[in-house]
């Protein structure tokens, strides 16, 4: 697809209301990989949708990252109708090693331990966003704007009004519900008011893509030391994604070595596994954080995706939840206008919100808990994690548990991913 293909979606189709603004059953802000499986997840709802996306096609698609796609988000793409797209262009993995720093320990997550042919996947950022992007351009319910920006929104007793700017023209939108997925700075939250709690961790968060001499065997690893976790993921062409987590000064230090000088210390915590590497374009350096929003919905809004929650990159949890929220408010909205309701009625809204936001707050836990526990050198703790390890790898009940938690198929399962 290209950004002239997208730019086509400008003419705004739909018919003006009497106060001059266009009408849509929802419009989505934010055309990023949440925003978008929204609107894909609702291609047979009967519901009329404006998807706004603030940068151009190529550069959100251009987004230099990488990131876990858990066995209940490939369900959920299944279920849209898009994961033969996203399979041939993605890497699976088919064990995941979980270790103490040098501990001889290790737990070894197997697809026996669930009796799948994977246990999950790697996609880069370009490769769920591109066919995301083409899909919604065929969808004949959904109008995608792109480049296009909120200038403001005002909220009346029965639709919302959002005006925009496109080409440097505003217009004004009428809808009966806006949805924000426009990230963790989310203007569309700040906007409405509603107040987060949280904080950053005392950690940033290095990424970089690697090559390995030896082959990677489509193998996941998580690494625990006490700076932080690192994590190994396997990526299509026998390259890793690289997401190494280290207190902020350090994380500096490491990010100004030399390419050499920095493979020397990824080596040291990489382990010779796989024999030399190779770096593959830049490192990037981002803060850790934790954030939940006090709500996820008032009358005639929700929020989904980073514009909700962030949770620490252990586990590779952030996007999945995004995912996850997506489908569940797909379902809610849709199963509400097919009963004949109003889709942005706070009583319709708010069950989305005690659906989605208590499992996310489980997550932002169970990250947060595997971040401290294992990120220190007091003894008493070590002690206790190392026994914790040796009896998930040694009861097979604690460890299917663990990995069902990790992947995704723990919790409410959305009728998207049944399909």
């Amino acid at each position: 697809m290209s950004l002239t293909q997208l730019n086509q979606t400008l003419s705004l189709p739909h018919t003006p209301t009497d106060k001059g603004g266009y009408d849509y059953d929802l419009v989505i802000v934010g055309g990023g990989i949440v925003g978008l499986t929204l609107a894909a997840a609702l291609k047979d709802s009967g519901l009329t949708v404006l998807l706004i996306e603030a940068k151009v096609a190529s550069a959100a698609v251009s987004k230099g990252q990488a990131y876990a796609v858990h066995m209940l988000s490939a369900q959920i793409f299944q279920g849209i109708g898009l994961w033969d797209k996203i399979l041939p262009q993605i890497a699976k993995y088919c064990q995941v090693k979980l270790s103490d720093a040098d501990y001889p320990d290790v737990v070894a997550f197997q697809t026996s331990d669930l009796g799948t042919p994977e246990l999950g996947y790697v996609a880069e950022h370009q490769a769920l966003l591109q066919p995301l992007q083409e899909f919604v351009q065929n969808c004949p319910n959904v109008t995608y704007l792109c480049p296009a920006f909120v200038v403001n929104t005002q909220n009346e007793q029965d639709i919302v009004r959002i005006n925009i700017e496109v080409e440097g023209e505003q217009r004004t939108i009428s809808s009966k519900l806006l949805v924000g997925a426009d990230g963790s700075r989310s203007p569309i939250r700040q906007a409405a008011g509603i107040k987060t709690k949280g904080w950053k961790y005392w950690q940033s968060c290095i990424v970089a893509f690697v090559k390995p001499e030896k082959s990677h065997n489509n193998t996941a690893y998580e690494k625990f030391w006490s700076s932080g976790p690192f994590a190994i993921l396997p990526l299509p062409g026998n390259r890793c994604r690289i997401v190494w987590t280290a207190p902020h000064e350090e994380a500096k230090a490491l990010c100004a070595l030399d390419d050499q000088q920095f493979l020397a210390e990824l080596t040291r915590r990489y382990g010779d596994q796989m024999g030399k590497l190779e770096l593959l374009g830049d490192r990037f350096i981002f803060q850790v954080q934790l954030m939940q929003s006090d709500r996820y919905v008032l009358p005639r809004l929700a929020l989904v995706g980073d514009a909700a929650h962030n949770c620490h990159p252990v586990g590779g949890q952030g996007l999945n939840l995004g995912i996850r929220d997506a489908a569940a408010l797909a379902q809610i909205i849709q199963t509400a206008h097919q009963a004949g309701e109003d889709i942005g009625k706070i009583q319709i809204l708010k069950k989305y919100e005690r659906w989605r936001k208590k499992e996310n707050l489980a997550i932002l836990g169970f990250t947060d808990l595997l971040d401290r526990v294992f990120s220190n050198n007091f003894l008493p703790i070590v002690v206790i994690r190392r026994l914790g390890l040796g009896i998930m790898q040694r009861v097979p009940m604690v460890k299917i548990f663990a990995l069902k938690l990790m992947i995704g198929l723990k919790g409410r399962t959305p009728e998207l991913a049944k399909r």
